[in-house]
């Protein structure tokens, strides 16, 4: 004979079968970060595109569109990204323009 007991080991009354659960912390999403460029007067479309696809990891013709938004609109969302990938790409980006003495401006902000 099998005995059905309740959660708290006492026999269960109704016949029902009493699971014991037990509640487990939800972990909450880590905040995400926009990756964004600011358009400025010097440096090269050509450049831009190339940090896109080095550090982005985007296609050419994709690289390109948004290289013209950020042309046109003065500034564009390039990736959302965890706080420690945003500021690795933004360090990347700065570090590549720097090095090749472009002013270009790269900057993120959570989402």
């Amino acid at each position: 004979m099998i005995q059905i007991l309740a959660q708290n080991g006492d026999e269960n009354p109704d016949g029902d079968l009493g699971l014991a659960t037990k509640t487990r912390p939800k972990t909450a999403k880590p905040p995400m970060y926009k990756v964004m460029l600011l358009n400025d007067d010097y440096t090269p479309m050509e450049f831009v595109v190339m940090v896109l696809e080095r550090y982005f990891g985007i296609s050419s013709t994709q690289a390109y569109e948004l290289m013209m938004t950020v042309h046109k609109k003065g500034l564009a969302v390039v990736g959302v990204f965890s706080f420690e990938i945003a500021e690795t790409k933004v360090m990347q980006v700065m570090d590549a323009a720097r090095k090749h003495e472009h002013p270009l401006q790269c900057t993120m902000e959570k989402e």
